[in-house]
This record gives structure tokens, sequence and C-alpha cells, in this order.
């Protein structure tokens, strides 16, 4: 006998998310520990409540599995961006950036340095993930090098990554958040310069004034000194090694996918491993599996460089298919949908209209871990909302990056915040405060629609064909 399906409401729908909030803390925050079981625990009561309104479990799982579809991608390039980081340590590709790095970048104006490079890098790649995973491993061993807290130093490469995730047009959520609200890819590139520029201007001003405690710090040029010595030692330290990042942002900017980019960096590291830092094959095969590892009897450099690998990062892929199970089945079950539906019956005007916007977003990064979704959902809920009180659909797009893409890294369980620690080797509450460019954005963006300034009104055109595709819906219906 089939069962018969009801729409879950508000509160049953709330349920899941709070035990999992509650559970989260208490086991995070309280006994230090991972975040994968209050997921299982946050899955179990969504497949409960589902159940209860009359699924099957047939159902429940689909749902689960059409989650766990929606990351695969991410998944891949996270086990990429593994193999890459002990290809790149095992061929001294990270130890020849650290080493130059060191001699150009003074320790006052490195956060400063550091942002700017990882924006560029992933404005001309269309990747945070990728900058962070490359030159961002290189910029920590750089920071920590100049007795730079490893937190400050992960907010810069977060925060620089980030711009030029938001604003590239080779970006995924960029081209995603454009796509779904019907907003041509470079008019949502030009609204976000008025959020994302003020955004990035506060942060290097920020990253300026941290930085002058650094400056002539002797016990600073005696690290990087003493650093720089092991480099040379342990590795063969050549700037022909350069020529691998660069040809890894030179593939993705001519619009070569990111996943062939990072196979052939990949490629090159293991090559630069057998060739030219002389290991064996075994030895590399060995780096690409589990790590890196070296011995070198400086605790700082041994940290940094005895890592990577492909096992390294299934701590992230399990915590992302975890997530991705809760997440779908909020989203499949319209659990999802009867919470945004409550969040829209208390918009009342443009600002909260773009505030609830942003905090939808930063909900379901909290609620389905998956920076995607935060984009998807709300775009989708809140469509008809802006239609209905004539904003451009800009103003939507807008208004998703801000509190989508940008929040995702500071929930500790959202593959984004799950993966920075697995690659900057750095926690949520150590980046949080320093990610300057990724909370102050939501914060503009909330400033300008309380003051209207540059949210932008239907044409004449557009409100006419707003009000010929009602009519063709009340024709159908």
């Amino acid at each position: 006998m089939e069962r018969q399906k009801k729409e879950i409401g508000f509160w049953m729908a709330l349920l899941p998310l709070v035990i999992m909030i509650l559970v989260m803390l208490i086991t995070v925050v309280g006994l230090g520990q991972g975040p994968h079981m209050p997921l299982i625990l946050g899955t179990t009561a969504a497949a409960l409540v589902t159940w209860r309104s009359g699924f099957t479990w047939k159902d429940i799982e689909e749902m689960m599995y059409k989650g766990i579809r929606l990351a695969l991608p991410a998944v891949v390039i996270i086990m990429l961006v593994g193999l890459t980081i002990g290809a790149w340590m095992g061929g001294g590709i990270v130890a020849t950036m650290i080493y130059y790095g060191l001699q150009i970048i003074t320790p006052s104006w490195f956060l400063v340095a550091i942002a700017i490079i990882c924006a560029i890098v992933s404005l001309a790649i269309g990747s945070s993930w990728s900058t962070m995973g490359t030159i961002g491993v290189a910029g920590m061993g750089i920071g920590l090098s100049m007795g730079i807290p490893a937190g400050m130093v992960a907010g810069a490469i977060i925060s620089g990554a980030y711009f030029g995730d938001k604003m590239s047009p080779l970006s995924d959520t960029t081209n995603l958040a454009s796509g779904l609200t019907g907003t041509d890819l470079f008019e949502h590139i030009k609204h976000m310069l008025f959020t994302t520029i003020p955004g990035l201007l506060i942060a290097l001003g920020v990253y300026a004034f941290l930085g002058k405690r650094f400056a002539n710090g002797e016990t600073s040029l005696d690290q990087i000194a003493q650093t720089a010595a092991v480099l040379q030692d342990s590795f063969l330290i050549t700037p022909f090694l350069l020529l691998v990042p660069l040809a890894v942002i030179v593939m993705v900017a001519l619009k070569i996918p990111a996943i062939p980019a990072l196979i052939v960096g990949i490629i090159l590291g293991f090559l630069s491993q057998i060739f030219v830092q002389g290991g064996s094959v075994a030895g590399a095969i060995e780096a690409l599996q589990s790590g890196y590892s070296i011995e070198t009897g400086n605790e700082m450099v041994d940290a940094l460089f005895n890592g990577g690998g492909l096992d390294s990062m299934m701590y992230t892929v399990s915590m992302t298919i975890v997530a991705m199970t809760f997440g779908g089945i909020l989203e499949f079950s319209g659990m999802l949908k009867a919470l945004m539906d409550q969040l829209l019956k208390v918009v009342k005007s443009t600002s909260s209209l773009i505030a609830s916007t942003i905090g939808a977003c930063v909900l379901t990064n909290a609620s389905c871990s998956e920076q995607y979704i935060s984009i998807v959902v709300p775009a989708r809920m809140f469509s008809k909302a802006y239609k209905e009180k004539g904003l451009n659909s800009k103003n939507l797009s807008r208004a998703l990056e801000d509190g989508g893409t940008l929040t995702s890294v500071f929930i500790p369980w959202n593959t984004c915040g799950v993966f920075i620690l697995g690659t900057l080797g750095v926690s949520v509450v150590q980046f949080g405060p320093y990610a300057i460019l990724n909370f102050i954005v939501p914060i503009i963006s909330i400033l300008y629609a309380m003051t209207g300034f540059s949210i932008v009104k239907m044409t004449e055109d557009e409100k006419l064909a707003y009000e010929n595709e009602k009519d063709l819906e009340l024709q159908e219906n």
C-alpha cells in the first residue's frame, strides 16, 4: 500500500536543523570532536521526519543520493588537490615558491601581498579551492616562516582566493548565480563590483595595519634566513620549477577545465620529484597516496612539508558525502522550502528582502553544508519576490554571491570550511576574524539595501515582460 505523502510544515522542518546544530555545538565546541557524527544524527532526524510525512525509505535514499551527486564534482577536485599538494611537495615546487617568496616579500607587507596574489590567480583560474591548494599552501609556508600567526595568513589567503572566485567569469559559482537568475554574466560581475571592491580595499587596509607589527623584527628575519637555508639543503631550488604552477594557471586561464589542468600539474610534480629532486618512483607514488615525508630537523619545515596526498583528503571527502546526505533530504523533501517560505513572510521592503536573501544563503550554508545549494535554493525561492518588487535580477544574483559564496568558509562543517582545514591546516576559529573580505562584503550588501545605493529597478520593458509571464501562467493554470 502506497503511503500518503504530506507537505512538511515549518516546525517539523526546523526540528532536524535544531537537533543537528545543538549536537554540533556540543560535539565540536564542547568535546573538540569532528562534525561527522552530528551531521549523521541530523540526517537520521531528517529521515525520520520525512518518513513520518509519508515518504518511503526508497524516496529518502534517493534524496540522499541526489545530494551526494551534487557534491561529486567537488569531491573530485578535493582528491586532485590532495594529489597536487603531495606531488608539488615532493617535486620541490612548493619549496621553490616559498624560497623565492621569502626573498622578495617583506614581513610587513606579506599579508597584503599574498591576498593580492591569491586574488589575481583566482581571478585568472576561477577557483578558490585550486588557488588555496597551490598558491595558498606555499603562502602558509612563507607566512609562518616570517613568524606571522597561521590564522592571519590563512585569512589573507582566503580573502584573496574568494575575491577571484566571486568575480571571475570562469568561476562556477559566478556562472551559477547569473544563470539561475537569468542575469547576463558580465552584468552580474559589474554589479558585484559595488560590494566586492570596497570589501577588498577594507581587507587590504586591515592587512597593511596588521603587518606593521612584523616590520623589522629580528626574530622574523632570523627565522626567514634559517628557513631558506633548510629549504636549500633539503630541495634543489630552481626557478624552472615555477613553470609548473604557471602552466596550470595558464591552462585554466585558456579555459581548459580545472580537472585536466590539475592532472597536468600532478604529472609535472611527480616527474619533478624523480628527475629534479632525484627521488625514486616508489617515493613519488607514495607522496601521491599518503603524502610527502621529510625530516630536516627544523620543526616548522617538517610540519609544513610532511603532508598532502590522497589520504590526507579522505576526511574532507567523507565530510562532504555525509553533509550532502543531510542537505539532500532537507532540499528534496521540501523541508528547506518550508523554512524559506516562512522567511519570505517577514519580507516587507527591498532592504528586508535583500537581507533575507543573504540570511537564507547563510542558513543554507549551515544546514546543507554546501556552497552550491546556498545559491541554488535561495535563487529559486526569492526570484518571484524580487520581480514582484520591481527589482532587476542582478540584485538577486549579487545577494546570492555576497551571502552564499563568501560565507561558506565560516561554517566548520560546510565543505568549504572543511576543505580549508584539510588544505591550509587552519580551523574556522583561527582564520575567521581575519577572512575580512568574506564577512565585510555581506555587511556592505545589507547597508546598500538599507540606503538604496546601487539597487537597480526593472526597466519598463522588463516589467512588461514579467506581466506577460504572469498572464501566461494564469492561462496555463
